[in-house]
């Protein structure tokens, strides 16, 4: 049976045997990256700097979140501003691998100039086994490259450090509850943000799009949960797709794009099956995104796959 004290304990040896000097820690606000934190701070203290890079491409309120999660847990942090950097490395890409390693790089090239700055030469991550795993090998087909594992420049000037590179999602959530870590149920946001939720072009203009659809799913989601209606599920958001179809507004053509709506329950993230949202709550869900973005939007379709076929992201 896992047990996280235990493996706290190891996890701090481990840094402190594995990092001489300084480090840094890329800190997402994710529970995966913040329980990262909380134990390299604890081998490591003053010697510690985590980075929370804002890439353009985080869900709506995030960095305000995430500077309030700092706060609250005595971290030595630093918030950088580089979505003009991200977008620049993302334009004319619409391959999800390509926009994956894109990413990966680029988040890279960040952490090196701060880990510059603060002297270390050592980046902690808080990758877990389901990114190496499904990122391939020689022995294992790649499903998809996670930027903190597929996306790694091999030319990175700093060495890794990852303490929950062994663990699943389910076990992660038992660490972040023993150390109390508000995040512990947050649900999974991927690292290379919204960016894997807008299929095509990644510009400013999509990236509006579907982070105003991920707030409407998220919002309506919580409230149906709250009152009742529905289990919370394991996650929940929107895509974008890049294709646009006819619809009607009043008495007038219109010509816009379609958002998907996508749920899934799981408990390690390997496997997944669609989450059965009543109908009413699609239904709110669907006249508030096409009410709020009606010059953009006007189709909205839920995603009723399991994992596998598909994977919980859409790329």
């Amino acid at each position: 049976m896992f047990k996280p004290e235990k493996f706290v304990e190891e996890q701090i040896e481990f840094i402190r045997d594995s990092v001489p000097g300084k480090a840094i820690i890329a800190c997402s606000g994710g529970v995966d990256s913040m329980v990262a934190a909380v134990i390299a701070s604890k081998a490591l203290g003053d010697r510690l700097l985590a980075v929370y890079v804002d890439n353009g491409l985080m869900r709506k309120g995030e960095t305000d979140e995430v500077r309030g999660m700092f706060d609250s847990m005595d971290l030595n942090y630093r918030i950088v501003d580089a979505g003009d950097r991200f977008f620049a490395a993302l334009a004319g890409l619409t391959d999800p691998e390509a926009k994956r390693k894109a990413i990966g790089e680029t988040f890279i090239r960040v952490f090196e100039k701060e880990a510059k700055e603060f002297g270390a030469g050592t980046l902690v991550q808080g990758t877990i086994a389901p990114d190496w795993i499904e990122s391939g090998d020689g022995v294992r087909d790649t499903i998809k490259s996670h930027h903190n594992v597929g996306g790694l420049p091999k030319d990175m000037g700093m060495t890794l450090c990852e303490p929950l590179r062994d663990l699943y999602k389910d076990e992660v959530r038992k660490v972040a509850r023993y150390f109390g870590i508000k995040s512990s149920e947050r649900q999974p946001f991927p690292g290379p943000g919204l960016s894997v939720r807008c299929l095509g072009e990644v510009n400013p203009e999509n990236i509006a799009i579907v982070r105003e659809a991920c707030f409407i799913v998220e919002d309506e989601v919580k409230k149906a949960s709250d009152e009742g209606k529905m289990e919370l599920p394991w996650q929940y958001f929107a895509a974008l797709l890049p294709s646009k179809s006819v619809g009607v507004q009043g008495d007038r053509r219109a010509y816009g794009r379609t958002v998907v709506i996508r749920a899934v329950g799981s408990i390690d993230g390997m496997t997944a099956e669609f989450a059965r949202i009543p109908l009413d709550v699609l239904d709110k869900i669907s006249r508030r995104i096409t009410n709020t973005m009606k010059d953009q939007v006007n189709r909205v379709v839920y995603d009723i796959t399991n994992k596998p076929p598909a994977t919980i992201e859409w790329e």
